[in-house]
C-alpha cells in the first residue's frame, strides 16, 4: 500500500511554491520521496525557501522564472532535467467586478492561470512523450471556478477555464499514459488570507457555509496532491477534486 503513494525516483515541479499552498504541496511531494523543483520569481526568496526545505532533509532544487515568460520557462525546464510531475499552482487574485475590471486585466489573469499552465503542460508532455514515460499534471483550480462570487469576475473565469483545460488535456494526453487532474481548494488560512482569518464576521459566515465549519489548514491540501501524483491515482484523469471542507456541497 505504501508503494501506491511513494514518489521515489520522480521529479516534480511546483510553480509558485515559495509560500502558502504551493509551499505545502512542494514539501509534501518531497516528503513522499520526489525530487522537487520549487519555483518563484524572486531568486533570493526562492533560495531561502529551497535552503529551508533542504535543511528538513528533503531533495529540493530551485528554478527562478515567471510562468508568463515562455522563453524563461522553457530555459528553466531544460535546466532542471526531466519532469515527471507538474503542479500548475501559480496564480493571483484581482478582486474586481464587471463595473471595474477592464478586459485587458481579465486577459492578463487568464494568461497567468490558464495560458501559462497550458504552455508548461505542453512542454512537460512533449518531454514525457519523447521519453515514453508516464506522467502527472495537476492543476490548482478553486471552488470559485465552480461557484462564482460577486466582485471577483477574473478569478472565477480563470479557474473555470483551468477546469476545462484539465479535461481537454486529459483527453489528449491519456493515450500517452499522462494523467491530468485538478484540485480545487476552498478557504484556506494562508498568509494571503490572514486578515480574513482574523475577521469575526468572516469566521461566522464560514461556520455556516462549509460542512466542516472551519478554515482549511494549508497542510490539508497535501494529501490530495500526493494522491493524484502517485500510482494510487493511475486510473483517474480529467477530474477536479474539491478540497474545500464541504463548501461546494453545503446549501
Amino acid at each position: 500500500m505504501q508503494d501506491l503513494f511513494s514518489l521515489d525516483g520522480r521529479t516534480a515541479l511546483v510553480t509558485g511554491s515559495v509560500r502558502g499552498l504551493g509551499l505545502e504541496m512542494a514539501r509534501g511531494l518531497a516528503e513522499a520521496g520526489a525530487r522537487v523543483v520549487v519555483n518563484g520569481r524572486d531568486r533570493d526568496v526562492l533560495g531561502r525557501v529551497a535552503g529551508d526545505l533542504r535543511a528538513e532533509g528533503l531533495d529540493v532544487d530551485a528554478a527562478a522564472f515567471d510562468v508568463t515568460d515562455r522563453d524563461a520557462a522553457r530555459a528553466a525546464l531544460e535546466g532542471v532535467g526531466d519532469i515527471d510531475i507538474l503542479v500548475n499552482n501559480v496564480g493571483h487574485r484581482d478582486r474586481r467586478g464587471v463595473d471595474d475590471l477592464p478586459p485587458a486585466d481579465l486577459a492578463h489573469l487568464l494568461d497567468v492561470h490558464v495560458v501559462a499552465a497550458y504552455a508548461l503542460s505542453q512542454a512537460v508532455a512533449r518531454s514525457l512523450r519523447a521519453r515514453s514515460a508516464p506522467g502527472r499534471i495537476i492543476n490548482v483550480s478553486s471552488v470559485v471556478g465552480q461557484l462564482g462570487r460577486t466582485g471577483d469576475v477574473a478569478y472565477a473565469a480563470a479557474k473555470a477555464g483551468l477546469g476545462g483545460l484539465t479535461r481537454a488535456l486529459a483527453a489528449d494526453l491519456g493515450p500517452s499514459a499522462i494523467t491530468v487532474n485538478a484540485v480545487a481548494p476552498g478557504t484556506f488560512a494562508t498568509e494571503v488570507n490572514a486578515a480574513l482569518a482574523d475577521d469575526p464576521e468572516w469566521n461566522r459566515w464560514l461556520r455556516t457555509r462549509t460542512a466542516l465549519g472551519r478554515w482549511g489548514r494549508p497542510q490539508e491540501i497535501v494529501g490530495a496532491v500526493v494522491f493524484l501524483a502517485g500510482d494510487a491515482a493511475s486510473f483517474i484523469t480529467g477530474q477536479t477534486l474539491a478540497v474545500d471542507g464541504g463548501m461546494t456541497v453545503t446549501f
